[in-house]
């Protein structure tokens, strides 16, 4: 086996000015590349209360036929506190209980939506546990899709899960436009809906793209906030936070003042010039990469390339690495692939003359 590596130049970064939040849990991430730009207890597990539907709405976007109607029955006897005010009997589309969910709030919406997704509130909250599973939600465990302390232990999570589950949904363009929508209006066989989102920042702040209110006693206040400006696409999480939509507005401000993406890895052809073995060949990488870093970080990446000399060279295996380095930390791992290099057939004189025509 044979290996190459790359050492870039490495700059010692300067520290950043600080920032303060009155929340007993926060954090602000890029979420293209998770990095953590501000950190604040992000592993404390804490009730969160109803930004719990954000797993909600995703479960149920990826396991039901959203655009299918259905009818409201026993299912939402039990709901209570915030809701949309559903009532049995009454026709309407899985998209239209998810909007009611994120805009609104509902826990009626939430009780109609696990049931005829799953068949039962049990079979859904499986499936959210599966999800936060899947994400790398260590710390958090669902006990029912609306938020609720009550009849249930509750919800419990981190400022951390929530932003890694915040960061997944937005990558989906349903999700991501409901949650995004200031007002939603609603005509079914009993009643006209119109809603109006609860996320205040949609409103007052420019950059904002979504979000998820939350609050019981037990949780206090809750928050989950996303916003994008140029390139860069942050959220913010505060739990038991008094001031959130300032800290929010704040956090975010803080971070597209001093943070920047920047690709540090492109998808397709990729060039080591000190390699000589796959000369004949053509490496290449399948994803591009981008990372937020502070205007003086640009040139303190390290690349680190792992070329392994294989034998028997096929199309489109992979034969190696390349490692970013932010400082002594990786921060991210690309696997490099090969291919044959596909020389263009030369034009005969025939066909250089039917050209011309």
């Amino acid at each position: 086996m044979k290996k190459i590596l790359l050492l870039l130049l490495l700059l010692i970064p300067l520290n950043t000015k600080a920032i303060e939040t009155s929340a007993n849990s926060a954090i602000l991430m890029d979420m293209d590349s998770g990095r953590i730009l501000y950190s604040k207890n992000i592993h404390t597990s804490k009730s969160i209360a109803s930004i719990s539907k954000i797993m909600t709405a995703i479960v149920a976007i990826e396991n039901s036929d959203i655009s299918k109607e259905i009818t409201i029955g026993d299912e939402i006897d039990k709901a209570h506190g915030s809701g949309i005010y559903i009532k049995k009997g009454e026709k309407l589309k899985m998209i239209d209980l998810i909007y009611g969910l994120m805009l609104r709030s509902g826990n009626d919406a939430a009780s109609a939506i696990a049931f005829h997704t799953a068949g039962s509130i049990d079979k859904f909250v499986t499936l959210m546990n599966d999800k936060a599973s899947e994400l790398g939600m260590k710390n958090t465990v669902f006990n029912n899709p609306s938020g609720l302390d009550d009849d249930t232990k509750g919800n419990y999570s981190t400022a951390y899960d929530m932003a890694v589950l915040m960061s997944y949904a937005m990558k989906n363009s349903t999700f991501k436009k409901i949650t995004g929508t200031n007002k939603y209006t609603l005509k079914t066989n009993k009643n006209v809906y119109v809603w109006y989102n609860k996320n205040k920042l949609l409103k007052t702040y420019k950059y904002a793209t979504g979000g998820k209110t939350g609050y019981t006693k037990i949780a206090k206040r809750t928050l989950v906030t996303t916003a994008s400006k140029d390139d860069a696409n942050l959220v913010v999480v505060t739990l038991n936070d008094g001031n959130d939509w300032l800290d929010h507005k704040n956090l975010f401000e803080y971070g597209f003042s001093n943070y920047t993406n920047y690709k540090i890895l492109k998808k397709g052809n990729f060039n080591v010039y000190e390699d000589t073995y796959y000369n004949k060949y053509q490496l290449y990488l399948k994803n591009d990469f981008t990372y937020t870093l502070l205007a003086n970080e640009k040139t303190s990446m390290l690349l680190k390339i792992n070329l392994e000399k294989k034998r028997n060279i096929k199309d489109n295996i992979k034969v190696g690495t390349v490692d970013v380095y932010l400082g002594d930390k990786i921060v991210h791992t690309e696997n490099i692939y090969v291919k044959k290099i596909t020389k263009k057939k030369k034009k005969s004189i025939i066909e250089w003359i039917k050209n011309l025509w």
